[in-house]
């Protein structure tokens, strides 16, 4: 493409008294070198091809040079969806179906949420084989990766899940892209490199669309928000783009709420004294005609006929005044939970007590002389850098545990396969008993998780990371476990979700042993954080 055409330009327009957003532009294209680079969605639909839902209406975006843009909405909404769509039409499969023009020119790097089986399957050497990393210094010393790591014959799948990430990126960058596409790339990062990719994103010479569940990265980073909604019941959609920050754009969204809402029933308030006075004053004019014809008019008074009339005008003229009122805003309701409160743990009651000399995988020590000791409600956290072994230990832990018959144990693995079966549906796997109380307290529960009726009965592969999360959460829930173990637990559900969530765990009377790296979880729900190293469990609050 020659580059002979003017930027782009913004225009963005917000109607108050309807709250619609929208966005007038022409084509975007920015020089990058002697190349010009161009994302664009015009117009685009996306439909799921099982039930033909909308699941994203008339979008229609350009991408700027300086754009950090996250994506943010609901599980299920189509986040991922959407970001795959942008990248390449071929990612998305016979899932959904689409409308609309996507335009793309130069090179766009995406890292998708789950990393694929067969590259699992390979070894570190064999994954960045093509790739040209070896002059990417900074970045690896950046990723906290180790060189020999990267010549290894360590299977991918053996990796921890914030190593994982780290490859791709190292893989994604080395092919210098023009724009990245990253969906959650902060999962399973530890602390420090989660610093790290704050940095990259907000400082990237290159633009950035991701999708995260980590409020403070968005906070940090975002200077474009696309927010994705479904509203009524996954009804209707919505999908607002706003030049704004995430802080900026919660409170201007939570103002135009408010206003218009109150606009709304202001008009509303105001129609019905209107009404009720023009009720009184035709029932004073019925009375003072007498005799009424079969429209309420006396024939031998003029003057009150015409008064009547009069009257009976200006109340069709009143009731078509509300075509023109201001629409009462939808937002979509978050998700409603909690567990149990009648679920209780004596507080000294002793629910593990670890002791392991060495802890290792696939014949690598990974540390030693590790002790832990866990009893009553305590919530506890473990942290430590990536590939530490910290899933690992917490694996043993579950397998310590899930044989006792005192306690109720729950689990949420790194990998949500190692508990789901993705050929399976929700309802299959949240039904254990199979009798109708269960069978419709498992659909209730659902419902207060924004599951649609569709949803329940879809296949679990078919479902986004975000939904798989919930539907493992719900199962600790219907279950009444008293002890948790969590592997990043707030891991895939969407910051408008993820509060919920951690209010829900700060707020539950039995024990919590996790693994996290959620700022926000270490900080409102954990009350004994360990961190773990080559020498075992250090004690960090």
């Amino acid at each position: 493409m020659k580059n002979n055409n003017k930027p782009c330009r913004f225009n963005i327009n917000y109607d108050y008294m309807s709250g619609l957003l929208t966005i007038d532009f022409c084509i975007i294209q920015f020089e990058k070198g002697d190349k010009i680079m161009m994302l664009q969605a015009r117009n685009v639909s996306i439909y799921i091809s099982k039930d033909d839902r909308l699941l994203i209406d008339d979008f229609s975006f350009a991408l700027n040079q300086s754009d950090k843009v996250a994506i943010i909405g609901e599980e299920g909404n189509g986040k991922s969806t959407l970001l795959k769509l942008l990248y390449s039409e071929e990612t998305v499969g016979n899932y959904v179906h689409h409308t609309g023009e996507i335009i793309r020119d130069g090179i766009l790097a995406y890292l998708p949420q789950f990393m694929g089986e067969n590259d699992q399957l390979l070894t570190v050497a064999e994954y960045l084989a093509d790739t040209d990393f070896y002059d990417d210094y900074n970045i690896i010393n950046s990723l906290g990766l180790e060189y020999e790591l990267l010549f290894s014959t360590q299977k991918i799948s053996t990796l921890s899940g914030g190593e994982k990430i780290k490859i791709q990126l190292l893989k994604l960058l080395s092919d210098k892209p023009d724009a990245l596409l990253l969906d959650e790339p902060s999962n399973d990062l530890d602390i420090d490199t989660l610093i790290f990719l704050e940095s990259f994103i907000r400082d990237s010479a290159i633009p950035i669309i991701f999708i995260s569940h980590d409020e403070m990265l968005i906070s940090s980073c975002a200077n474009v928000i696309i927010h994705i909604e479904q509203l009524i019941r996954k009804t209707k959609c919505s999908i607002t783009v706003s030049r704004l920050t995430y802080e900026d754009y919660l409170k201007f969204r939570n103002l135009q709420f408010d206003r218009q809402n109150q606009i709304a029933h202001k008009e509303r308030s105001e129609y019905k004294k209107k009404r009720e006075r023009l009720l009184q004053l035709y029932e004073k004019a019925r009375h003072n005609t007498g005799w009424k014809n079969p429209d309420g008019i006396a024939s031998s008074d003029g003057h009150a006929k015409k008064s009547m009339q009069a009257i009976v005008s200006k109340g069709k003229r009143f009731e078509r005044e509300k075509d023109n009122f201001t629409e009462i805003p939808d937002r979509e309701t978050g998700i409603i939970t909690k567990f149990d409160s009648n679920i209780f743990v004596p507080s000294q009651k002793r629910i593990i007590d670890i002791e392991l000399p060495e802890l290792k995988i696939d014949g690598k020590v990974l540390s030693t002389n590790i002790v832990l000791s866990v009893i009553g409600n305590q919530h506890v956290c473990i942290i430590g850098k990536n590939g530490a072994g910290k899933s690992t230990l917490l694996k043993t832990i579950w397998h310590e545990l899930k044989g006792r018959t005192d306690i109720v144990v729950g689990y949420m693995p790194q990998d949500y396969r190692d508990v789901l079966d993705y050929d399976s549906t929700p309802v299959d796997y949240l039904q254990t008993t199979y009798d109708k109380e269960t069978y419709t307290k498992a659909l209730t529960f659902m419902g207060t998780m924004k599951f649609t009726r569709d949803e329940m009965h879809h296949k679990i592969g078919e479902l986004s990371g975000g939904q798989r999360a919930k539907i493992i959460y719900l199962g600790m829930v219907l279950q009444n476990a008293n002890v948790l173990v969590l592997d990043e637990p707030t891991r895939n559900f969407s910051p408008l979700s993820a509060p919920v969530i951690r209010t829900a765990l700060s707020e539950f009377n039995g024990t919590i042993i996790s693994i996290s790296h959620d700022r926000m979880y270490l900080d409102e729900v954990a009350d004994v954080i360990y961190e773990l190293s080559d020498n075992g469990l250090n004690t960090v609050l």
